[in-house]
């Protein structure tokens, strides 16, 4: 945890002293924003590839429920899916609602070591609102990026900040954002069991996302910065017509490198979980098991020995045993 946080503070003081001290203004505002565009989709693709390429031999779907199977017998449409419109709907559940961490159950050793299960809805609640915290600012930030604005994104930001804080909108997704990465966080390094399975790795990402979020707030509550000025560097960011403008504080700079950063962390983390749920086959595949026969694709030809070859070979020894031969033609021959 210590290397990780100190990375962050590096990379902070790395883009503090390059636009404080050298005035790559320019290269941070600019150049690394492109490189972590580009390294973001050649990265994102190269994976997706890479999975859609790995094969799948075995039907291996993960279920909650009753498989498909005698009329009389119940199934669970949704938990054990037997068509593409229950594998699309589980799918939705879980991208939406994260159906299966809801369901997490937390085993412990009670007293006389008896084991005992409990649910664990504290990691379910927190897991939702950070993710759908973070598509609404996503989404908020769309007004920097575009010309007019959307009235959906300026819907959801009037949303968003129905608290009124002085002459200013408080944007609640702000403070759901540091507390659950706050929480996660925690959550790693006071229970032994999830610190002693953590690696760096694990911690980097909350770091930076922390980072932008500590970042963003200050921009907006205490260390302002010229939004118009931002804009126009947004605007000529994305038709490819870089400017810029005076005026950006250098907490502004901080703030987007580490977006940059993230943006070209994800496709060599466990952030792409995001594109992996949709790919894993434990999540994509029907259970139907039981009315349709996978067949792995990836078989090479081998030469079996059927029961009727078996039989065409030694049905009359089979019958002067006393054996009972399906096959007429062996019995004559």
């Amino acid at each position: 945890m210590q290397f990780a946080g100190l990375v962050v503070v590096g990379i902070i003081m790395l883009v503090f002293l390059g636009v404080q001290g050298l005035k790559l203004q320019f290269f941070f505002g600019v150049i690394i924003p492109y490189l972590a565009l580009v390294v973001f989709c050649l990265g994102l693709i190269g994976r997706v590839v890479k999975w859609g390429r790995s094969p799948v031999p075995f039907s291996i779907p993960t279920v909650h429920g009753q498989q498909k199977s005698l009329p009389w017998i119940k199934a669970s449409a949704i938990d054990s899916p037997v068509t593409t419109a229950g594998v699309v709907a589980r799918l939705a559940l879980e991208v939406l609602f994260f159906r299966s961490l809801f369901k997490n159950v937390k085993a412990e050793l009670g007293e006389g070591r008896r084991l005992t299960f409990t649910w664990e809805k504290w990691l379910w609640l927190a897991g939702l609102l950070f993710h759908w915290s973070f598509l609404v600012v996503i989404f908020r930030h769309l007004r920097f990026f575009t010309e007019p604005v959307p009235a959906v994104v300026h819907s959801l930001g009037s949303l968003d900040g129905f608290f009124q804080v002085g002459l200013q909108a408080f944007f609640i997704t702000d403070l759901i954002i540091l507390a659950t990465v706050l929480y996660l966080l925690l959550r790693r390094v006071c229970i032994p069991q999830m610190r002693y399975i953590s690696l760096p790795a694990d911690y980097f990402p909350l770091f930076v996302i922390f980072g932008i979020a500590l970042s963003g707030i200050s921009m907006r509550y205490f260390f302002k910065v010229d939004i118009a000025a931002v804009k126009k560097l947004a605007m000529g960011l994305v038709t490819f017509k870089p400017v810029l403008p005076e005026g950006i504080g250098v907490i502004f700079y901080i703030h987007l490198f580490l977006v940059c950063v993230l943006f070209a962390y994800f496709p060599f983390s466990k952030l792409m979980h995001m594109a992996g749920i949709f790919m894993a086959p434990t999540r994509n595949l029907a259970n139907d098991s039981r009315a349709r026969r996978h067949v792995n694709p990836w078989n090479y030809p081998v030469k079996v020995h059927t029961y009727a070859d078996y039989e065409a070979e030694f049905g009359r020894k089979m019958e002067e045993a006393g054996l009972p031969v399906e096959n007429s033609q062996a019995k004559v021959s």
